[in-house]
């Protein structure tokens, strides 16, 4: 019986020792095998490996795959010219050279995190201390966030971290900047609003003024092409006129002896002072226009 027992606690003992000599290396994992402490090994590929049992040589199992950070918090930015802004990113990142991580960071990801978050927000600091706020705005097509990733993977490639993607999910202005950018635009947008104003008033002002300069013109060849036109009708009536009265010239005195006493008597308060025996009422006398008979005396 004390045979049995002994061998049955050696087949566990054996099963125990064999089981603390394997390790298994999943998809997606690096198998970091240290002995007595130090760094001996690391297994990259995935399946079943062989170790000396603990405490001689222990595993550390550390993951390869896509991690994500993201601030927890937006944090506060300066540029060139002073003006405050906040800014929340990401950072896509994963273990390149497991050796150069854990020498660096050891088996936990909270060091790593820590790392990659303070170089991210030293570089994006640096990058918009280096720029006035006009040119971060410029920026806003990817350039920025380009050149961020291209300097964070060179900063963390000595740490043994691949750099993915690098990405801003907010960049924006403090509260003060705000306003004083609105403050800013409105500005912008009045003056730009009062120069269009001013350009189409001076518009307006060129075409009446042009408007005003051909009437005028219009006016004056009217002017000119109605006084020919009337100089040319006085002519064509002085001609019917002569040739009228020469025919008749008895009527033409007749005619132009009514035409004055028209003239003469056109209103009843009309006055007028003459001599009645004077030839300008021998019309009136006689219908034939004879003048007055020699007995009645003149005045």
């Amino acid at each position: 019986m004390n045979r049995f027992a002994l061998a049955v606690l050696a087949v566990v003992l054996a099963l125990v020792a064999a089981s603390s000599s394997l390790f298994v290396v999943n998809r997606g994992q690096f198998g970091a095998v240290y002995a007595m402490g130090r760094l001996e090994r690391v297994q990259r590929e995935p399946g079943l490996y062989f170790k000396w049992p603990a405490p001689i040589e222990t595993v550390v199992l550390l993951d390869r795959r896509l991690r994500t950070l993201r601030s927890v918090q937006p944090d506060a930015f300066a540029t060139r010219g002073k003006d405050d802004l906040v800014a929340s990113w990401f950072v896509k990142w994963r273990v390149q050279d497991p050796q150069a991580y854990l020498r660096s960071f050891g088996a936990g990801e909270s060091a790593a995190d820590d790392r990659i978050g303070a170089a991210l927000r030293s570089q994006l600091g640096s990058d918009l201390a280096a720029l006035e706020l006009h040119e971060v705005l410029a920026q806003q097509d990817g350039k920025l966030e380009s050149r961020l990733a291209a300097q964070l993977a060179k900063t963390l490639r000595a740490s043994g971290i691949e750099v993915v993607d690098t990405g801003l999910t907010e960049l924006d202005y403090t509260a003060d900047v705000t306003d004083a950018v609105y403050r800013r635009m409105a500005a912008a947008r009045k003056l730009e609003a009062d120069q269009t104003r001013a350009q189409g008033q001076a518009q307006a002002d060129k075409i009446r003024a042009e408007a005003d300069r051909q009437r005028e013109v219009l006016l004056a060849q009217a002017y000119r092409k109605a006084q020919t036109l009337k100089g040319e009708g006085d002519a064509q009536a002085a001609r019917i006129y002569a040739a009228s009265f020469g025919k008749d010239p008895e009527f033409a005195a007749f005619y132009r002896s009514l035409e004055a006493y028209r003239a003469s008597f056109h209103s009843r308060s009309d006055v007028m002072v003459l001599d009645p025996s004077s030839d300008f009422f021998r019309f009136m006398r006689s219908p034939g226009g004879k003048p007055a008979p020699s007995g009645v005396p003149k005045r």
